[in-house]
């Protein structure tokens, strides 16, 4: 067991491994190379190192004169690195395929409810009238962001819609953590599993919400972001086990303990700034080491996990494969790190 801060410098040093390794996998334009890039880019923003911007952004050419895929909800992921590639280079074909992303989001995408995203991973009705904590990365913070660069107020509010019912939909009042999804349609949370990996996309992304948003006090959803974060870390790090890591069920003594889910906890500590908080922040900084290779490789991250049928299903999912969710969600703990 580890209690070691993790100083700039050795921050640092595991930023370059990782994005290194990150940029030599051979990830397509879907959900794994979006959360990837986003920890690139994520590392640019915090380090200023225009060679993680070049590296993304050298792929992401690439795969344009490739072509693209149709648009989900899940590769819409991929919109973070592009808002990030047009704010640094001005280029209008990275703008034009976010605008595409939107119109998708806003017009096509399908949605239940109060205008809430459906989850969706393919052009098929996936999982009709389900909201995933997944949504919130792929597709709310990203509208979040584009929103606020745009200074349009009316995208600012669909997204933080998507927080308020993803909110209302997945989080347990009596312990503060987040279900893996939700079914409408049976008005139930079928496996019912607090899956790590689901209150890490939660957690990090409702983090991220006051560092963009423009005093985002004057929105009254975000008081509910705001409240739901509180609440939601503070059950959280009651479960942080001996080794400062989080377990992919997070209330399941029997689980592994796994390191994606565990960076995106941790990385919202940070970004969350409460003091009463450092000391678990600190625990699973002086572990984490152990878990990336001297390659880069972010080890012991689950693999693609849908709602699964029961808890020991998720405890059979393999995490013996690098994953672009692994490496990047590893990346943005350490870009906060790097800024604190």
């Amino acid at each position: 067991m580890s209690t070691s801060k993790m100083d700039k410098a050795a921050a640092g040093d595991l930023l370059d491994r990782v994005v290194e390794r990150t940029m030599r996998m051979d990830m397509t334009w879907d959900w794994p190379c979006g959360v990837a890039y986003y920890g690139v880019c994520r590392a640019f923003e915090a380090t200023g190192k225009q060679e993680y911007l070049d590296g993304v952004r050298a792929r992401v050419d690439e795969y344009m004169e490739l072509g693209l895929p149709d648009w989900t909800v899940n590769t819409c992921a991929m919109g973070h690195c592009l808002l990030t590639l047009f704010e640094a280079t001005g280029e209008q074909k990275y703008w034009e395929v976010i605008e595409s992303k939107l119109d998708f989001l806003r017009h096509k995408s399908l949605r239940f409810g109060d205008r809430v995203l459906q989850h969706v991973v393919s052009t098929d009705n996936d999982f009709p009238e389900q909201a995933w904590a997944d949504t919130l990365f792929m597709a709310a913070y990203f509208m979040l962001r584009v929103g606020v660069h745009e200074k349009d107020k009316e995208l600012i509010n669909d997204a933080l819609n998507q927080y308020y019912w993803h909110i209302k939909y997945l989080q347990d009042p009596a312990t503060g953590l987040w279900y893996h999804g939700y079914d409408n349609l049976s008005g139930g949370h079928m496996s019912g599993v607090y899956w790590g990996r689901a209150n890490a996309w939660a957690a990090y992304t409702m983090s991220r919400v006051g560092a963009v948003l423009p005093r985002a006090y004057l929105y009254p959803q975000f008081m509910d972001v705001s409240g739901a974060l509180s609440e939601q870390l503070a059950g959280i790090k009651l479960l942080q086990t001996e080794n400062g890591l989080w377990r992919t069920v997070l209330d399941d003594p029997e689980s592994y303990e796994e390191v994606s889910a565990s960076c995106g906890i941790a990385a919202a500590m940070v970004e969350a700034g409460n003091p009463l908080h450092r000391k678990y922040v600190d625990k699973f900084l002086g572990e984490l080491p152990r878990h990336i290779t001297p390659e880069g490789r972010v080890l012991h991250v689950s693999a693609g996990t849908a709602i699964m049928n029961t808890k020991e299903d998720y405890r059979r999912i393999s995490r013996d494969w690098p994953q672009g969710w692994g490496q990047g969600l590893a990346l943005a703990v350490l870009a906060a790190r790097w800024e604190r």
